[in-house]
């Protein structure tokens, strides 16, 4: 089987979960062609994996002129009628106004070279992730190239503006659609018509449980651990917060923050006015494999986001067998769930995130059991090797016009929505 992979920006950093899919179905023998809107710039480069991802992946950005008037023309002259049809679709599925009609325009230029490249390396089918301008370059070239395409659907942001992205249409004339959660899938089918839900599989973002070796909890814990962008959207302003009132009772507590971002310099000065600089120690973007080093050395893993999808560093930070305080957004109650292998607080709630973050401080029999939980609960549900052999049957199966395969060992999620209590047996220990 031969496919295209295509998302906005590849390799990223901050999307090291694609990279394995990707990787994922080359062991199992699929030929798989990255493209990409934009060039990574190098500060995505921090590993060895995102450079050799970089190197074999094709860029449509920045387009050489005469080879995109090439693809364009050609693909005219092939199929008249098909090409025509993406215009219309194009003008169909155009945000409004004066602005969004001449970034269309840049979409359809874009998917005029997508599509070239698929047709002339022979492949089937394009699956798109992050279903939002790619997402339009993607349905735009399958329309213009006559190939299937299908995308992944992640949220939070997708969701946050879905008409003008044309959520409904692309869930319409996609193949098949993979959600990263219930939670998404939900989502997504609010804008599908009841005849196309059968076409929205759930397929995890994985990990490889493997590489993470179990932390050792002992003792009262100190150190704090956030991986993320540092945007808006993460909310770490509220996880400051905490920190004020934990640092009364725990003064040598630490919070280490793995990430960069726009919102970096203004967090850091945050961090000095509240009097914190001794507690928080930002050390910017890590590779994979330095992540996996900081979990060693951390006691409780912290997020405070007001929008994400599913977390994979959520998922690392339970392989490895660290506690989590997550919030209680989208699909996180799916991995984490509450009182069982993780604390769920009310996003925005910084006494409650100070709470959970004591409690767990406090007890080393807490953390114990929530790591061993956490792992136990990634191994069954969140092995990446489980997800892409389920993606590679999903896809082989669509391909051959079965639409609804069954997945193997498949159960029903067990979402804990309980309140945020410590387990009794544990508190009476």
């Amino acid at each position: 089987m031969r496919i295209a992979y295509l998302t906005g920006e590849y390799p990223r950093v901050t999307d090291t979960f694609i990279q394995r899919e990707v990787i994922g179905l080359r062991e199992m023998g699929v030929d798989v062609h990255t493209f990409s809107i934009r060039r990574t710039d190098d500060t995505h480069m921090v590993g060895e994996e995102q450079k050799q991802e970089r190197d074999r992946t094709f860029y449509i950005l920045p387009p050489h002129p005469v080879k995109l008037l090439f693809a364009h023309v050609n693909l005219l002259l092939a199929c008249p009628k098909k090409y025509l049809q993406a215009i219309a679709l194009a003008w169909s599925t155009s945000q409004p106004g004066f602005k969004g009609g001449l970034y269309q325009i840049f979409y359809f230029l874009e998917a005029g070279i997508l599509a070239q490249q698929i047709k002339a390396r022979n492949i089937a089918h394009l699956h798109n992730h992050i279903a939002e301008a790619s997402g339009t370059v993607a349905m735009i070239a399958a329309e213009m190239g006559g190939f299937t395409y299908s995308f992944t659907l992640h949220g939070a942001y997708i969701f946050f503006r879905p008409y003008q992205w044309r959520l409904d249409e692309k869930i319409k004339r996609a193949l098949f659609v993979t959600c990263i959660s219930h939670f998404a899938r939900s989502q997504g089918m609010i804008f599908a018509p009841p005849e196309k839900w059968h076409r929205m599989h759930i397929v995890h973002c994985g990990i490889d449980p493997t590489l993470f070796q179990p932390v050792t909890h002992k003792g009262l814990g100190k150190r704090l651990l956030f991986v993320g962008r540092l945007a808006a959207a993460k909310g770490l302003p509220i996880l400051l917060s905490s920190l004020v009132t934990l640092r009364k009772k725990h003064p040598d507590i630490l919070l280490t923050v793995v990430g960069d971002g726009a919102e970096r310099g203004q967090l850091e000065k945050m961090t000095a006015q509240l009097g914190l600089t001794e507690n928080v120690n930002y050390v910017g973007s890590k590779s994979q494999a330095e992540v996996r080093d900081y979990l060693q050395q951390t006691d409780i893993f912290v997020m405070s986001s007001f929008a994400e999808g599913l977390p994979v560093v959520l998922m690392e930070a339970m392989a490895a067998g660290v506690p989590v305080v997550a919030p209680q957004i989208a699909g996180i109650s799916e991995l984490v769930e509450n009182g069982v292998n993780g604390y769920l607080v009310p996003p925005g709630d910084s006494v409650s995130l100070t709470h959970s973050i004591e409690l767990l401080l406090n007890n080393p029999e807490i953390r114990v059991a929530f790591g061993t939980q956490g792992r136990d609960k990634v191994e069954t549900d969140f092995n990446i090797r489980n997800e892409v052999s389920w993606l590679h049957q999903l896809m082989n199966s669509a391909l051959q016009g079965d639409i609804e395969p069954i997945r193997p060992n498949y159960k029903p999620e067990q979402v804990a929505l309980n309140s945020n209590l410590v387990p009794e047996h544990l508190l009476s220990s």
